[in-house]
């Protein structure tokens, strides 16, 4: 039985990537994750069937005895947007920092650990994106240097590993964060948390197939449109938020997630589509049923988005 370690465990992928892995029924699964109240609350329904630790990915001691005893590590750990975007340090520390600490435990403690890194479609600054794009960042682009500085650490010195992009993903709005600082004119592709963390576990038994190999993961043509017609559907069955005043009013818009050309590859590999926008507003609708004020309040703004078409 294959020994798979999960960073990031509490995320929006992560915990539907324990779902997926654990249906399986061939990993023993380590959940790793920062310690407080909400990451207990999301990970204590998996407490029989997982082994959870709470710490840190920049805890080196930590991070090596666990890769130690594992065959397969999927580091999921994050610093999203729009905090990635300003706070340097912090993203530095959470993306590369913490990817250091893995790979230097798979080069000195376990080299035929298998390493699957999530890393960002956001990397490609045109409308369309493929692994072939030259990628051109910016000065004050924080986020994604640090996504390039790990993907040429783990390239440089992981034998064994994958790593995917992913683009936006829509997930619980109730509960998990979302991405709002992008032009509302961009033509967009996402991916719901579901499908993309079952590309994560498909990926688990792809070694030989995906070894030492890049690859975007994406929705396809059912999960491609303006980012303003995903946010009329957001706030349509979601309704204003907090989160999406603040960044839609005050954030840069600088973020990226473009049609990606090569996704149906990675889709005829792994087979882990599914979803659709449509299928995922309507688990929108059912699990912000009792948000009717929050709905109410965000009709004026589905009036303007659709004025501004």
């Amino acid at each position: 039985m294959k020994k798979v370690l999960v960073t990031g465990a509490a995320g929006a992928i992560g915990l539907n990537l324990i779902k997926y892995l654990l249906s399986e029924g061939k990993y023993e699964i380590t959940a790793l994750d920062l310690k407080n109240k909400k990451v207990y609350k999301r990970l204590r329904r998996y407490r029989k069937r997982v082994n959870i630790i709470y710490g840190d990915i920049l805890d080196r001691p930590l991070v090596e005895n666990l890769v130690k005893d594992h065959d397969v590590v999927i580091h999921l750990s994050t610093c999203l947007p729009p905090l990635a975007e300003y706070k340097k340090e912090l993203v530095d520390l959470i993306e590369y920092n913490g990817t250091e600490n893995i790979v230097r435990a798979i080069n000195y403690y376990n080299p035929k650990c298998y390493m699957i890194y999530a890393s960002s479609t956001s990397l490609y600054k045109d409308e369309q994106g493929c692994v072939t794009n030259k990628i051109k960042l910016g000065e004050y682009d924080y986020y994604n240097s640090a996504k390039e500085q790990s993907e040429n650490l783990i390239a440089k010195k992981i034998k064994y590993h994958t790593i995917i992009r992913v683009p936006l993903v829509l997930s619980d709005l109730r509960c998990e964060s979302f991405i709002y600082n992008i032009k509302k004119s961009t033509y967009v592709e996402f991916i719901t948390k579901e499908d993309a963390a079952y590309a994560f576990c498909r990926a688990v038994d792809k070694n030989s197939e995906l070894n030492k190999k890049i690859i975007n993961i994406g929705g396809g043509a059912t999960c491609r449109c303006t980012y303003r017609d995903l946010l009329i559907g957001i706030l349509k069955y979601h309704g204003c938020s907090l989160n999406y005043l603040l960044t839609r009013i005050f954030t840069a818009k600088n973020f990226t997630s473009p049609v990606l050309l090569d996704s149906d590859k990675s889709n005829d590999i792994l087979n882990y589509r599914s979803d659709s926008l449509q299928s995922y507003l309507m688990r929108q609708k059912r699990r912000s049923r009792k948000r009717k004020l929050q709905i109410l309040l965000g009709k004026p703004f589905i009036w303007f988005l659709t004025r501004k078409k």
